[in-house]
């Protein structure tokens, strides 16, 4: 290596040292109550702690509820996220700021908004739970609450992700013949699917971790999140290590899953 390469790899060296020492201290913060709290799985039996009824109806409901929240979220998230990323229309930023709200309430004031809208003494939940489709402390009022602060996340970027597709591609694709629909779905969506697989990551990450809305909509029937609340009241720490460490073994197996089919390629064809 000669003598101005060193020179360049030494500058390179020096001007990425700052960036990285601050980005791992970050993630040193990550990962310290990580490791602190795993660190007390030995005195808990994970393995009876998740058999209990209690533990067992919450996983069942997590399980039942967040992939349902997600799908929801994707199939009128996505197809709104192109809209945005596409279109102009009178009333957008409107839409926009709807749609980014709900990222930045507190949980709880959107379970409390909700409430105020499905809740059982309004016109729409009292004619629900008469035709007995309860909208509150149901399954359905579960799926609500997941889905108001879950959605936004897919909508966010999956817009990034069509907004990074070269328009051009999309008008080569209807100068061949293709409606608009057709271009979407061969064109639009594969090549844009790796900010929504993102998107559906983040939003069942957040609908299946989801704990201050579900509560105020739907205490029961109980999620992980809120079952974990209540072990968490009565026996502290301990108590809770073992819905804890099931809830993130599961949100790590959907993440890796999602993540490694995003990767299979897409023929696009007609």
């Amino acid at each position: 290596m000669s003598y101005a390469s060193r020179l360049t790899a030494d500058r390179s060296a020096r001007e990425a040292l700052v960036p990285a020492v601050l980005g791992g201290l970050l993630v040193v913060y990550f990962l310290i109550p990580f490791v602190a709290f795993l660190s007390r799985t030995g005195t808990a039996n994970v393995i009876e702690g998740l058999s209990s009824p209690g533990a067992r109806d919450a996983i069942r409901n997590s399980l039942l509820t967040a992939p349902v929240s997600t799908a929801v979220a994707t199939v009128f998230g996505v197809p709104l996220a192109y809209v945005l990323a596409r279109r102009s229309f009178p009333g957008k930023r409107l839409v926009e700021a709807v749609v980014i709200l709900p990222l930045v309430l507190p949980p709880v004031v959107g379970g409390a908004m909700l409430l105020t809208a499905v809740g059982q003494f309004t016109p729409l939940g009292s004619t629900a739970a008469a035709l007995g489709v309860p909208l509150t402390n149901s399954l359905l009022g579960v799926v609500l609450a997941q889905v108001f602060v879950a959605a936004p996340f897919v909508i966010v970027t999956a817009r990034a992700g069509f907004g990074a597709v070269d328009e051009r591609l999309e008008q080569a694709s209807r100068s061949l013949g293709y409606g608009p629909l057709a271009t979407f779905w061969h064109v639009s969506l594969p090549m844009a699917r790796g900010a929504i697989v993102a998107g559906v990551v983040l939003t069942f990450a957040r609908a299946i971790g989801e704990f201050g809305a579900t509560m105020m909509v739907a205490y029961n029937p109980r999620t992980m999140p809120t079952r974990i609340w209540v072990e968490f009241i009565t026996g502290g720490i301990d108590e809770i290590i073992p819905l804890a460490v099931g809830l993130l073994g599961i949100t790590l197996a959907v993440v890796i899953s999602i993540q490694r089919i995003g990767r299979v390629p897409t023929v696009i064809g007609r």
